[in-house]
């Protein structure tokens, strides 16, 4: 019996693209996922997820662009948090 294994796939992904790409993707279809929610503060906690991941992210794997990407995240969506009424 052959059993599907999604690792190939993903592996074959990443070869063309950084983890930073591989990130900004997923973060990407994350809040297009969430629009629909149509709250703010879901939104809101995606973004400071996801700017933690961007600035933990090790430099090796992802270019400095993609952590300052992670500061800004991490600045502005507490205030969208903050301001959000749900």
């Amino acid at each position: 019996m052959i059993e599907f294994t999604p690792l190939p796939l993903i592996d074959d992904f990443l070869i063309n693209y950084n983890v930073g790409q591989a990130l900004l993707l997923l973060f990407v279809l994350s809040v297009l996922a969430a629009i629909p929610l149509g709250s703010r503060k879901v939104l809101s906690l995606n973004g400071i997820v996801f700017g933690l991941i961007f600035v933990l992210t090790p430099s090796s794997l992802a270019p400095l662009q993609y952590k300052f990407l992670g500061i800004a995240l991490l600045v502005v969506a507490p205030l969208l948090y903050v301001t959000a009424n749900r």
